[in-house]
């Protein structure tokens, strides 16, 4: 039996970061890949064994609500953190006072140094709630948490985008807005 939850993490590599390991193609527009090349590329690489049942479900249940699919289910996507070039409609919604973003702890410096950037992404991300910064930063070794101002930022002009799935995004957060937080 294949480990769903790891089907599910290579799912997401091959829709955010790298298309061309199992040989399909990302639309610049929306971040769509066609589902029926999606499930033979995955099956054909030999990893992983993938079906149209096995794929709805991994979108049904995915924790973190990472894919989407369009209306007849012939297109899937991954609904943000794309390190490939991909254009998303995301929408500028007004965002709450605070935010949050989890991280390690080598990154501390730099972001109190230069702000949190993007990297390799097309958007920081950000959390609505610690819990969620906190496992985020866990992923990247010891924790660090950081509370943004994100109603002072957007008051300022700052442009925040809401993900299908909840996530905040922004180009930059400036390192004004940040403190580390240590609760």
């Amino acid at each position: 039996m294949q480990n769903k939850n790891k089907l599910s993490v290579f799912i997401s590599l091959v829709l955010r970061h790298k298309p061309e390991v199992i040989g399909i193609e990302i639309q610049e527009n929306g971040g769509w890949a066609k589902t029926s090349e999606l499930i033979s590329g995955v099956n054909r690489v030999g990893k992983y064994r993938l079906d149209m049942p096995l794929l709805e479900e991994i979108v049904r249940t995915d924790e973190k609500q990472r894919y989407s699919f369009n209306e007849d289910k012939t297109l899937i996507r991954a609904n943000q953190g794309h390190s490939i070039s991909v254009y998303m409609d995301f929408q500028e919604k007004q965002p709450p006072e605070i935010l949050w973003h989890g991280t390690g702890k080598k990154s501390v410096d730099s972001i109190y140094k230069d702000g949190i950037r993007k990297m390799n992404r097309n958007y920081v991300h950000l959390s609505k709630d610690r819990e969620t910064a906190v496992k985020v930063g866990a992923r990247h070794g010891e924790p660090r948490i950081f509370k943004i101002s994100a109603g002072e930022m957007y008051r300022q002009g700052y442009k925040f985008y809401l993900s299908e799935n909840g996530i905040w995004l922004i180009d930059h957060v400036p390192a004004e807005f940040i403190e580390l937080n240590f609760e």
